[in-house]
C-alpha cells in the first residue's frame, strides 16, 4: 500500500452486504446463488426479485454475510449482481 502522503492513493476496500438466494422459478429453479445486497432491511426468509440473465425471478434468501470487504469474498464484485427488490407476500 502507497502512503498518501507519498503522493500515492490508500487503498480503500469497499464493503458490501452479499445475498445467498435460492431461486424458486424459472430454468433455474432450486439453485442457489449470491447477489449484492443494497437493502439493510433484508432478513433470511424474505422473498425478493433477482436478475438472471435477461430476466428477473423470484428467489428467497437463504443467508446474508453483512459489511463483508469487496476483496476478502470469494465471488468478485463485478461477476454479481444486485437483488432488484425485496417483494412483499
Amino acid at each position: 500500500m502507497i502512503h498518501s502522503m507519498a503522493g500515492g492513493e490508500l487503498n480503500i476496500h469497499n464493503k458490501f452486504d452479499y445475498a445467498k438466494v435460492k431461486i424458486l422459478e424459472g430454468d433455474n429453479a432450486d439453485s442457489v446463488m449470491w447477489f449484492i445486497s443494497t437493502f439493510s432491511a433484508l432478513k433470511v426468509g424474505d422473498k425478493v426479485l433477482v436478475p438472471i440473465g435477461y430476466t428477473q425471478v423470484k428467489g428467497e434468501v437463504v443467508r446474508i454475510d453483512k459489511a463483508v470487504d469487496e476483496y476478502s469474498f470469494p465471488i468478485p464484485r463485478k461477476r454479481l449482481k444486485e437483488i432488484i427488490k425485496i417483494l412483499q407476500e
